[in-house]
């Protein structure tokens, strides 16, 4: 079984890592910094969860071999056997699916952010589309979500919101829904009934907790603050809480302003630059061994992913994967699992 000895995934450097890990944690030093031994115990539970199950599929494929080699004298026992290897076969798939949720950060939160792209009105009703789309995804998997800065457009829809969201593999999860989205309906703002094609960018980093090291030089930050934007009346701010950071070397700008406080708006800018700095440095790693293999294969936010057409036919169709179906009202209303899984198989496909 190849995913057990390379590949995807090392079997024997897990155990070894393990077995390092656990050499670390009987340090009468160990605890000595909190936050770094909690760390290294989640980090060895995690390995020790992977490493069982793995070994335990194997213990179980090699019980099968040797059924086999007695139910060639036994036919009685032909019916158990098929009974284990339908049930090795799912275990398998569900192993080699779980594999491609194992990054890094796949386990934790994510940040999403959700641009309307050229287009006006037409483009800004379909981020909101998309906006209502995620939200409906993350509820229906029982994640907290949290919209922490939003602008509204101009006659209809929201010209760029972020979102937090927070449950168990939402950034793996997400991973997958990076890109541009195109939208092709009959426009409801079009008096003459004609078809429109609309884009919108969404953007996924993962949440990344302070202690990890993703390097910032605060003298690379600017930093503006201005009054917060509000419905009016009670709701608008009387101080200049909202917090514009600008990350000169990149060129990132973050926008918050959701929070009561300038701090929380400032604290909250800082992660999410964090999260976008991670994802550049990804973007990189996944452009170079693209060329090393080979591939015409230019990985970046603005890429194309999916089309979701209204008009003349029903279809949303993944461009990466092939995957589609007939029901886009189905898929707008959050029902993402066809695209998100074919996306995270391929994944192990390409890493073999």
């Amino acid at each position: 079984m190849w995913i057990l000895s390379g590949g995807v995934f090392d079997l024997p450097g897990k155990t070894e890592a393990v077995a390092a890990l656990e050499k670390e944690i009987v340090a009468p030093d160990f605890w000595d910094d909190p936050q770094t031994a909690q760390r290294k115990m989640q980090e060895l539970n995690g390995l020790q969860s992977q490493v069982n199950a793995w070994d335990d599929l194997r213990r179980r494929a090699t019980d099968a071999l040797e059924l086999y080699a007695m139910a060639e004298d036994e036919p009685d026992m032909l019916a158990e056997l098929e009974s284990e290897v339908d049930g090795l076969s799912a275990e398998l798939e569900q192993r080699e699916f779980d594999l491609a949720l194992g990054g890094k950060y796949d386990r934790g939160g994510a940040i999403i952010g959700i641009h309307a792209g050229a287009g006006g009105t037409e483009a800004q009703d379909w981020a909101e589309m998309l906006l209502r789309m995620y939200l409906r995804w993350a509820e229906k998997k029982g994640y907290k979500t949290e919209i922490t800065d939003m602008t509204q457009g101009e006659e209809a829809g929201i010209k760029s919101a972020t979102i937090e969201v927070y449950g168990e593999y939402a950034y793996g999860y997400l991973r997958a829904e990076k890109g541009t989205h195109r939208l092709v309906r009959i426009s409801p703002f079009d008096s003459g009934a004609r078809r429109h094609t609309s884009f919108a960018k969404l953007e996924v980093m993962p949440i990344i907790d302070d202690e990890v090291e993703i390097e910032i030089n605060p003298s690379d930050i600017r930093i503006d603050v201005f009054l917060s934007s509000g419905a009016g009346g009670q709701n608008v701010q009387k101080n200049a809480t909202a917090v514009r950071l600008y990350h000169e070397p990149s060129g990132i700008v973050v926008t918050c302003q959701n929070e009561r406080s300038q701090g929380q708006n400032r604290e909250l800018a800082i992660k999410i630059l964090r999260g976008k700095l991670y994802e550049i440095e990804q973007e990189k790693i996944a452009e170079e061994r693209a060329r090393v293999k080979g591939q015409n294969v230019h990985a970046d936010f603005g890429t194309q992913i999916r089309s979701y057409v209204l008009h003349p036919y029903q279809m949303v169709k993944d461009l990466r994967t092939d995957a589609e179906t007939g029901n886009p009202s189905a898929v707008l209303d959050g029902d993402l699992e066809l695209f998100i899984n074919a996306w995270l198989k391929m994944q192990v496909g390409e890493d073999g």
